[in-house]
């Protein structure tokens, strides 16, 4: 399975990349009528070639095409925000998403008339009762702060009051995961729910709260037909997002092991898996080893300390035999320059050895 980088805005543009989830997103978080009809086959990306022109940063970030009944298109741009700070620079990175969308679209239909009039030069947006497509903007944000950025571009203009009426007044579309509690998210009652469940968990407490969700829910999971795709999906996000929270592999695997083997129902039927024990344990664990290694450490720095002990006494005594030889030489009336040529030693050290021993 491949690794997801920066795991949590990642794992969120892997689920909107699915269209059936991206209509359900749709659905859950937005309140217009519009999307009610809307199918999975209505739904294509946007070449991310827009994205990379606001941001190297794009990993999070998805446009979509909707292509609604009657032939109006619409676009979806969404921006995954999931850093502990909130990214006031929201409002202006959504604008140049739009700037861009207008003038893609602009070139694609004025693009397509020209093929279909080989005699005609004149380009379609051009035309008085030409108009662009609607663009909904939506700020995804399942960081745990309040997100206080503000969502119209026109507020965060200097002198806004004075140039109201010159400045663009686009608002985005605020989804904060935070609001949104896991009894609210049951209330879905679909396979969206169980993702944004699962990017809502941090804590062991988190956890609990899976347990206590409505019995008719459970049931509701548990009749639903998942697509093999969603639940190889649900697998890859769950690994990757637990153990961003530092559950242990072990249990990780066990967890997602019941998702294929019993289906995604097994998910929320937590409530006697005590995961203060597991995560008490992994603690443990880590303390034990921790303790371990500075124990073996501490041996080798004892045993570095008795070799070099060992080594100063032995040059101790190595010393005090040469000094021994050196006088009985010198009291049998033996020459510092003989005793030099006898025992090798120079003349300067014998006498700096004989002055020490003084």
């Amino acid at each position: 399975m491949a690794v997801i980088h920066k795991a949590r805005d990642n794992s969120i543009k892997l689920i909107l990349s699915e269209p059936e989830l991206f209509a359900e997103f749709l659905r859950c978080f937005t309140s217009l009528e519009i999307f009610k009809d809307v199918a999975p086959s209505d739904i294509e990306d946007v070449p991310e070639r827009l994205i990379s022109l606001v941001s190297e940063q794009k990993d999070g970030d998805t446009i979509k095409r909707i292509n609604l009944k009657g032939g109006t298109p619409l676009f979806v741009i969404t921006i995954v925000e999931h850093e502990s700070k909130v990214n006031f620079r929201s409002p202006f990175k959504m604008l140049l998403y739009i700037a861009l969308i207008l003038d893609a679209y602009e070139k694609e239909v004025n693009k397509e008339v020209a093929a279909k009039d080989s005699d005609s030069s004149a380009k379609i947006s051009l035309a008085k009762d030409f108009k662009y497509p609607p663009i909904l903007p939506i700020v995804f944000y399942d960081g745990e702060s309040e997100w206080t950025a503000e969502t119209n571009f026109l507020f965060r203009t200097e002198m806004h009051e004075i140039f109201e009426k010159y400045i663009p007044k686009f608002e985005y579309e605020l989804v904060s995961l935070r609001d949104y509690s896991f009894a609210d998210l049951a209330t879905f009652g679909n396979v969206l729910s169980l993702f944004m469940m699962i990017d809502k968990l941090r804590t062991a407490e988190d956890f609990s709260e899976l347990g206590k969700l409505p019995k008719d829910y459970v049931e509701q999971l548990r009749i639903m037909n998942v697509p093999t795709h969603l639940k190889e999906l649900l697998v890859k996000v769950a690994t990757v997002l637990l153990k961003k929270i530092n559950v242990p592999q072990d249990h990780i695997n066990t967890f997602v092991d019941k998702i294929d083997e019993r289906g995604v129902s097994e998910m929320i039927l937590l409530e006697n898996y005590d995961w203060q024990e597991t995560r008490r344990q992994a603690r443990a664990e880590a303390e034990a080893e921790i303790g371990r290694q500075r124990a073996e450490a501490n041996r080798q720095r004892a045993e570095f300390d008795r070799q070099r002990a060992e080594a100063d006494r032995q040059r101790a005594k190595a010393e005090a035999r040469l000094k021994f030889a050196v006088n009985s030489l010198l009291d049998r009336g033996t020459s510092i320059t003989d005793i030099s040529t006898i025992t090798g030693i120079s003349e300067n050290d014998i006498q700096e050895m004989l002055n020490e021993s003084a």
